[in-house]
């Protein structure tokens, strides 16, 4: 690697130090500061879906109509978070995982604050841009993170459960709508603000705690900052040693050569994922674009689906979205456990192929006329149960199968791929086959978003990575270890 600025070349055992902790209290505090982004995202997206009624409404002082909420708003959030992705997702790589996922908290908590304080379409939609900019840049620096602390044998089950968390959020944005929007607690413009208002709480709190979660040493060896890297690491290990009362065993493994550099130049990087993982590339492509298809398929034209062809109360919507929520999270859950056991693989290309087998069947019984809202809800959910946790793994595949020093710009680049197309193709043939009021049209959306997913599923059968329980740097191996000659890592593709 001839560019950058080279500070020295080292020999590190911090990855295998990291990898052979045991699990304990400082892993908790890593979940709850860093994971709850997804948790945010949830609650932010459905609580705009449950109160974009309310948004709507003469009296509630944003002067929005319902076209506005259904597509700028919507658009330009979504907007905002693949921006975000692609702008946060290079200065992670670049500058640290601390300082990025401190400033994108930051960037969300400013952006929904103000949400909350709109009186004007104009803002509603420069408001929603910057809260989804501030998700966007979460993304990228908190799976980025939260894959180099968290032990090699945990990655698995931390990474899908953490993902799927942002079904709680669904949760929580879906009933909270039902409190904030009923006028006799709160008056019509007011309930709405304080929903966001909830939001930006959160956030402080959680930014209270993520100043107690360390920088990457993984990320401060490779940049020249190997004895930070050793300080962080030797304050891990005593936090273990004091939560777990025992002592710690011998990193196992050999230590890793390492070229330094203060920077790695972007045309590096991009040639890095382009040329030296092919295979790996289109495995992150066809995972990210399937589930955001089949989430597209039913998620953006579920109140629509239930109203129009169910003829369900629209206050009675937001139960449902929350039993639905309550479904993708228990799937991510209590899947994540096999990702690390039955393996990779077998498990991302199982709840791939499952779901869109299942949502295939359902589009069936749907199309003739065999389902009442209950029943539909259950199929909705049984479909979902394996997809939340086959879309969750999307994310830890793209974190974990390229190399350290492109890994949150990966992250970032298949995310703004997937949510864009899902985000913005997504929702304008969705919603046209959902509004046509045919059954056969929605078939083919459900038909559309199954074979997506099932593209998805064949795909992990030929490119999938075998990476269960093994350290990031064996399953790619970091450029600036490629360009001190080891011999370490799996092959490229």
């Amino acid at each position: 690697m001839s560019n950058g600025v080279e500070t020295g070349t080292i020999k590190t055992r911090i990855p295998a130090r990291l990898d052979r902790l045991p699990w304990s209290r400082f892993h908790w505090v890593v979940i709850i500061g860093l994971g709850t982004a997804w948790i945010l995202d949830g609650l932010e997206v459905n609580i705009v879906g449950s109160i974009s009624a309310r948004l709507a409404e003469p009296g509630a002082g944003a002067g929005l109509t319902k076209s506005d909420i259904s597509s700028w708003a919507a658009s330009l959030y979504i907007a905002g978070a693949c921006l975000g992705a692609i702008v946060f997702g290079q200065l992670t790589d670049r500058y640290g995982r601390k300082k990025l996922f401190m400033v994108t908290l930051g960037i969300y908590l400013f952006g929904t604050v103000l949400t909350a304080l709109t009186f004007s379409p104009a803002w509603f939609f420069v408001f929603r841009f910057i809260t989804g900019m501030g998700i966007g840049g979460e993304y990228s620096a908190i799976n980025s993170a939260i894959d180099e602390l968290i032990p090699a044998k945990h990655r698995g089950r931390v990474d899908v459960s953490i993902n799927g968390s942002y079904w709680l959020g669904g949760i929580g944005g879906s009933l909270l709508a039902v409190v904030m929007l009923n006028t006799s607690i709160f008056p019509a413009d007011l309930g709405w603000r304080l929903s966001f208002v909830l939001g930006a709480v959160i956030g402080l709190a959680v930014l209270l705690v993520r100043r107690n979660v360390p920088e990457s040493p993984r990320w401060l060896f490779v940049h020249g900052r190997e004895d930070e890297a050793e300080r962080v690491v030797d304050d891990i290990e005593g936090q273990v040693r004091e939560s777990t009362g025992a002592e710690l065993p011998e990193p196992g493994g050999r230590e890793l050569t390492v070229r330094q550099r203060k920077t790695i130049p972007l045309p590096l990087i991009i040639r890095s994922v382009v040329t030296m993982y092919p295979r790996r590339t289109i495995l992150g492509l066809a995972l990210f674009i399937g589930q955001a298809f089949i989430y597209n398929s039913v998620l953006f034209g579920f109140g629509a689906l239930l109203t129009i062809y169910f003829h369900t109360a629209s206050g009675d919507v937001p139960y449902f979205l929350a039993v639905f929520a309550a479904g993708n999270f228990l799937g991510a859950l209590l899947l994540s456990p096999l990702f690390d056991t039955v393996g990779r693989k077998p498990m991302i290309a199982g709840t791939y192929l499952l779901s869109g087998a299942l949502l295939i069947v359902t589009g069936l019984l749907f199309r003739g006329h065999h389902l009442n809202e209950i029943t539909f809800e259950v199929c909705i959910c049984v479909v979902f149960f394996f997809a939340s946790a086959g879309a969750s793994a999307a994310y830890l595949t793209v974190s974990e199968v390229f190399p350290l020093e492109t890994r949150a710009l990966c992250i970032a680049v298949f995310y703004a791929i997937g949510t864009g197309i899902g985000g913005v193709i997504g929702p304008q043939i969705f919603n046209r086959l959902i509004e046509s009021e045919s059954y056969e049209q929605v078939f083919l959306a459900f038909a559309l978003g199954a074979v997506m997913m099932i593209i998805g599923g064949v795909a992990e059968l030929f490119f999938g990575v075998k990476a269960e329980g093994d350290s990031l740097e064996n399953i790619a191996k970091p450029l600036t270890v490629e360009d001190a000659r080891e011999p370490a890592g799996a092959p490229a593709g």
